[in-house]
């Protein structure tokens, strides 16, 4: 039995949207359209991929292999229509960027801009993407690369048929309020914390750096934007672990090193094994503008 490739597309949509309704407007589908299909390919395979309930679906064990495998065979074949298109003189047409935010402020704008000085005919876009996501967008072909970061403490995402190079590495400081005293005592135990939730890369680097020097950090705030988290630190409401990067041009904040650790996130690009031309020279554009901070 073969599997049918666009049946295949529509699982992988599926579960990235997570639910069937959102599936089907990304697709320009209806939604029984969709359903109707995951049902064939569910008939097909004789096993059951999703868990349908009224807040979307889950995929199940067999639904998750499928969907693994399924953005590798997307990939491959939009590789093999690039390939293609290339033996018969046809130049890439367009170049999908994925990008967390801080580095999208940081690194893109530049790189961009002179990538399209270079290539007007290409048409661009850019999606955020918080990590760890984006590594599946990549590999089924739906983005050209990824700029991703890892926290200290992170698991590491699997690569496979993917390439990530670093960029740079990005410390951790920690930021005060400018009204604390330069040589004034801190306690990070008696500290109210403001840091991302239970499983956000920031908190389980922040749990993991305060677990090494013995205490449990009392997070007071919980969000994962950084200018709310200033905004909350310049109030005087309490002190983060914030990366460099995010502290660029932002007064009224006392900034100091977690010790001697000195820990940072490493920003890095991910892209397929074998890259176009235009995506190699997209990739060494922001690795020029990555030297620079």
């Amino acid at each position: 039995m073969a599997l049918d490739v666009g049946r295949l597309r529509v699982l992988v949509e599926v579960a990235r949207a997570g639910s069937i309704a959102e599936a089907a407007r990304r697709m320009s589908y209806t939604p029984s359209a969709v359903s109707q299909q995951l049902s064939k390919l569910e008939a097909e395979l004789r096993a059951r991929l999703v868990e349908r309930s009224g807040t979307g679906v889950r995929l199940t064990e067999a639904g998750a292999v499928l969907v693994h495998h399924g953005e590798r065979v997307l990939g491959e074949l939009r590789e093999a229509e690039a390939a293609t298109a290339a033996a018969l003189g046809a130049g890439q047409r367009r170049m999908a960027i994925g990008t967390f935010a801080t580095a999208g402020a940081a690194l893109v704008p530049a790189a961009l801009t002179e990538f399209r000085e270079r290539h007007p005919g290409v048409q661009l876009s850019l999606r955020d993407l918080e990590p760890p996501d984006g590594y599946g967008l990549v590999t089924s072909g739906d983005l050209d690369l990824l700029i991703t970061h890892r926290y200290p403490g992170v698991p590491s995402v699997p690569t496979a048929g993917l390439v990530r190079r670093p960029l740079l590495k990005d410390p951790l400081r920690l930021a005060l309020p400018a009204t604390r005293p330069a040589n004034a005592r801190l306690d990070p135990a008696a500290e109210h914390w403001i840091s991302g939730g239970p499983g956000v890369p920031n908190r389980i680097c922040l749990d993991m750096l305060a677990g090494r020097r013995g205490f449990v950090p009392r997070i007071s705030y919980e969000t994962a934007d950084y200018a709310l988290t200033l905004a909350l630190v310049r109030a005087g409401l309490g002190i983060a672990l914030v990366p460099a990067m995010v502290l660029r041009d932002h007064p009224g904040l006392r900034v100091r090193e977690w010790g001697s650790a000195r820990p940072a996130r490493e920003v890095c690009v991910v892209h397929r094994r074998r890259p176009t031309p235009l995506v190699t020279e997209l990739v060494n554009l922001i690795g020029q503008a990555a030297q620079t901070h």
